[in-house]
């Protein structure tokens, strides 16, 4: 069970990692071109599509459970319905932001204070890349199936070949057809459509197989697009107030001065770095989970809920261990700011204790999204939320930005217990009476 877990984790740990690489390749490139409004206009742009995206993010977390769940009770048919669905809904959702392309773009930079200049060359950017749409939404689903049918070593695959498609289609733009950001915008869509391609690739090259058992007008039956949309309305609200206490973390953190906005900033990349792990883990869950469950073995799921809590429980001591010996110097690595640094060691000791305040919410999300019990983790969320805005509000005037890092860590906190809490007192959990 061990190597199993492993298996999954590792690749999706590195796929995890390459995740921030898209955006650090496109900055990089934009950084040489000599004016600051160009690093502006892709941080900008960035931001704006990591928000739509990431509302999303339930064609992959949706798909992989319900994959999962038809693997363990080898439902190949069922499996592939899934696929269907997911991908013929992730391009739905792109054709609606195609619509609503302008009107989002308006809102958009109509919230986000930047200078006119920024403003223009992120509208460039905007513009261009928003035609990547059905290529990210597409590859959610095929990223959650492939997870979902316990293969975590295609979604890695496909991450680092988007990373070198971007990397050489962003330098050919820039340096030698002599574009600027609009050479970025385009290097970065072509490397989300031959992400896709890959996904198409690797499935008609491994699973063709199972070409045999497509069946679309089966597939979009009602009875169960109903449940797909029910299973995957939980994760969406739910994901909805993740980014809302993630984005009132960043902008709070802002009106308390330029130097506590760089701290909490680059302490959050500790909080990061740690999430991309235990998203691997995560992962693993929802494979496992899901399939144990598909396969009526509530013996296997239990053993590897157990063993995913053994492996959660030592990466959170390992890390909060490494911050402690080694978290200054990371910090270091970042900024020479001595003025940051010395800041940031006021507030260290919140870094500290996120591991271990967290590591169980990341579990429990992937456990529960493998049985597809997601209505836990919609009121699970809203509550941790709730908690959240209460406590920095109640106590901000005493504790200013303490209270902020206060209200985060029982937000983490209060998700791992209120899952673990349903998961204890459930009858049975997901396998019925």
């Amino acid at each position: 069970m061990n190597k199993k877990i492993l298996q999954l984790a590792i690749p999706s740990i590195i796929s995890n990692i390459t995740v921030p690489l898209l955006g650090l390749i496109d900055v990089t490139i934009v950084g040489h071109l000599g004016s600051a409004a160009y690093i502006g206009a892709i941080a900008v742009g960035g931001l704006l599509f990591n928000i739509i995206y990431w509302s999303f993010g339930f064609l992959r977390m949706g798909t992989s459970g319900m994959t999962s769940q038809a693997y363990g009770k080898r439902d190949m048919e069922e499996a592939v319905n899934v696929l269907v669905r997911a991908v013929s809904v992730g391009f739905s959702v792109a054709a609606l932001l195609f619509i609503l392309q302008y009107p989002i773009e308006r809102i958009a930079f109509h919230l986000l204070d930047t200078s006119t200049e920024v403003q223009r060359l992120a509208t460039i950017y905007f513009r261009i890349c928003i035609w990547g749409a059905p290529a990210v939404l597409g590859l959610y689903g095929f990223v959650g199936w492939f997870i979902g049918m316990q293969n975590s070593r295609f979604p890695m695959v496909i991450a680092i070949v988007q990373n070198v498609l971007n990397i050489c289609f962003s330098l050919f733009f820039v340096f030698v057809c002599h574009m600027k950001v609009e050479g970025v915008a385009l290097g970065t869509l072509l490397a989300q459509y031959g992400g896709l391609l890959l996904a198409v690739f690797l499935w008609l090259r491994y699973y063709k197989k199972l070409t045999v058992k497509l069946h679309f007008k089966q597939s979009l039956q009602y009875p169960a697009m109903r449940r797909f949309f029910s299973v995957n309305g939980d994760i969406f609200f739910r994901t909805l107030c993740l980014i809302a206490v993630t984005a009132f973390f960043t902008s709070t953190g802002a009106k308390h001065g330029d130097v506590v906005l760089a701290v909490n900033t680059l302490l959050m990349q500790l909080f990061t770095l740690f999430s991309y792990i235990m998203d691997g883990f995560a992962y693993a869950g929802e494979a496992l989970s899901g399939r144990y469950i598909g396969a009526r073995n509530e013996v296997l799921f239990r053993r590897a809920v157990r063993l995913l809590f053994y492996w959660g429980t030592g990466l959170a001591l390992s890390f909060t261990l490494l911050y402690g010996i080694g978290g200054e110097g990371f910090l270091s690595l970042l900024t020479n700011n001595r003025d940051v640094i010395i800041e940031a060691n006021t507030y260290f000791y919140w870094v500290l204790a996120i591991p271990l305040a967290g590591f169980s919410a990341f579990l429990w999300d992937g456990i529960f999204i493998g049985a597809t019990v997601t209505r836990p983790m919609l009121y699970s969320m809203f509550m941790a939320m709730a908690s959240f805005f209460g406590i920095y509000y109640m106590l901000e005037t005493n504790l200013g930005n303490h209270a902020l890092w206060l209200a985060f860590l029982t937000y983490l906190l209060l998700r791992g217990l209120l899952l673990a809490a349903w998961f204890r007192y459930s009858k049975r959990f997901a396998f019925g009476n």
